[in-house]
C-alpha cells in the first residue's frame, strides 16, 4: 500500500456510475416491482453501500476509510429505456480520495441487481463502470468529459 500517513486529511468525494441494459421491457418489469427476488433497488442500494465500506477488504491495495456518506441512485435512461443507471457517491475526511468506494459501490449494486433479475433473462448485460467525478485531495478535482 501507498503509504499516506504523512498526508493531512481533506475532505474528499467521488461518484461513479454502472450500467445495466436489459431486454426490451423487462426493466419496466424490474422498476415495477415485478422482480422475482423482491424489491430489487432497496437490496441492491443496501449492497452497494455494504460493498463501498468495505472496499479496502475487497481490493488488496486499498486504504481502510470511514465513509461518512455512501449514497446510491437508480435512474431509467430516457434516451435508452431499458437501461438502468446506477451512481454511487461517497465521501470521507481522510488521507486518501474515495474514486474506489464509488466504483466498489455502483458495481455490487449492478451485480445484485443482476443476480435479482437473472430469471427473468439471461440476456442482462452490466455495462460500462466508471468514475464521473471526484473532489478533493492533493491532485484537485476532475470530472469525466
Amino acid at each position: 500500500m501507498v503509504d499516506v500517513g504523512g498526508k493531512s486529511p481533506t475532505s474528499r468525494e467521488a461518484t461513479a456510475e454502472a450500467l445495466i441494459r436489459f431486454p426490451a421491457g423487462r426493466l419496466a418489469e424490474v422498476l415495477g416491482g415485478q422482480g422475482p427476488k423482491g424489491p430489487v433497488t432497496e437490496i441492491a442500494r443496501a449492497a452497494g453501500v455494504l460493498a463501498a465500506k468495505r472496499t479496502g477488504e475487497l481490493i488488496p491495495m486499498c486504504h481502510p476509510l470511514g465513509l461518512e456518506c455512501v449514497e446510491i441512485h437508480f435512474e431509467q435512461l430516457e434516451e435508452e429505456p431499458d437501461t438502468l443507471r446506477i451512481r454511487c457517491r461517497a465521501s470521507c475526511f481522510g488521507p486518501t480520495g474515495v474514486e474506489m468506494e464509488a466504483m466498489t459501490g455502483a458495481s455490487l449494486a449492478a451485480l445484485t441487481v443482476y443476480d435479482m433479475t437473472k430469471a427473468l433473462s439471461k440476456g442482462i448485460e452490466i455495462g460500462r463502470v466508471r468514475l464521473l467525478n471526484k473532489k478533493g485531495g492533493k491532485s484537485g478535482d476532475w470530472s469525466a468529459a
